[in-house]
């Protein structure tokens, strides 16, 4: 074979895998655009898929929710839901060795009762205990100016100490002792907690989704017709409550379990989240909201064991975790809609 011969072939092999190289780079990169832009991409069309049936902000984590009405108007923010100045888990309880405190150790904390009495004023009450009235505008004033290194889950973050009288409060109701437990707060204007590592292989989730002092996100969201499911695999009562999420949605058909396929979901008329993850359970579901008691059985967990376990996680699902990516305000029985795939 002459030299010629051989450098056209050589030429000819070089084209042949340079054109490949492009025709593969060019699939991958249309590949990642489909599976992440593009699917990133907010809806240009809804559907209806129900209403909301009720909105839950719970103010101290772990205790109990706001009771709102259905002229209450909702804000959806970056850090979580807002009402009159209140946010949803701006304050959480820790140790003496600065430990995030739950009603995972302690399930009496669900039945700590909170209403909003003023503006960016609550009260709380708890059988037997004269009932605390927590004042944000006056939380500097009671407050002794320190922050603290505490974490969630794992996750650090740095807290305001509320002030002593609430430390005494809470620690009496819940330890029954003078001392051991104090309130602390969220003092930033925004998310600044790092992703939790369980979640960092979600691929839409962002660092600003983590919130206030939420497990893993600042919304989460209950599709009533899987928790409907649930009771009938139960057979028993389950008080969607326990499972904690901010949206209860009353779904215009039957469907349960149908949030496992959505990817985005608009309330009202403005706030638009994109599902980020399915909400992965722990023992707080088996706390009875209503008797502060776990059930002696497991349950629901160990019924969502049975049929509720994802690929990559090691405990069963029930919900799903939401990203704001539009704020605005909102109601009870507002309408909810879905990504609207239809050609």
């Amino acid at each position: 074979m002459s030299i010629s011969n051989v450098a056209s072939g050589s030429r000819s092999s070089i084209l042949i895998g340079a054109g490949l190289g492009v025709t593969l780079i060019a699939g991958g990169l249309s590949y990642l655009y489909y599976k992440y832009l593009k699917r990133d991409v907010m809806p240009l069309k809804w559907r209806r898929i129900g209403t909301l049936d009720q909105i839950n902000i719970f103010p101290v984590k772990s205790c109990g929710p706001l009771q709102l009405t259905d002229q209450d108007q909702v804000f959806c923010e970056v850090l979580g839901l807002c009402y009159g100045g209140v946010r949803d888990r701006a304050l959480m309880l820790i140790n003496d060795k600065n430990e995030m405190i739950t009603a995972r150790i302690y399930p009496k904390m669900v039945l700590i009762r909170i209403s909003v009495v003023g503006d960016a004023k609550l009260c709380v009450n708890f059988d037997g205990m004269e009932p605390l009235e927590i004042d944000f505008s006056k939380m500097v004033e009671d407050a002794p100016g320190r922050d603290v290194h505490t974490s969630v889950w794992g996750t650090k973050i740095d807290a305001m100490l509320c002030g002593e009288k609430y430390d005494h409060w809470f620690s009496r109701c819940i330890l029954q002792k003078d001392s051991g437990l104090r309130l602390v707060y969220y003092p930033y204007p925004k998310p600044v907690r790092s992703t939790n590592a369980r979640m960092m292989k979600e691929p839409f989730i962002k660092q600003e989704d983590s919130g206030t002092f939420g497990d893993a996100t600042s919304y989460m969201l209950m599709n009533l017709a899987s928790v409907d499911d649930l009771k009938h695999k139960m057979n028993k009562p389950v008080d969607p409550l326990q499972f904690r999420g901010n949206f209860h949605l009353r779904m215009d058909k039957d469907e349960p379990y149908a949030e496992d396929k959505w990817q985005w979901i608009r309330i009202g008329e403005d706030a638009v989240f994109r599902v980020v993850a399915p909400c992965t359970r722990c023992i707080f579901p088996n706390i009875n909201v209503t008797t502060g008691e776990r059930d002696p059985n497991g349950d629901p967990l160990k019924t969502l064991k049975s049929y509720r376990m994802f690929k990559n996680y090691a405990s069963p699902a029930l919900g799903v975790h939401l990203g704001l990516r539009r704020g605005g305000v909102i109601t009870n029985n507002d309408v909810i809609y879905v990504e609207d795939n239809t050609p």
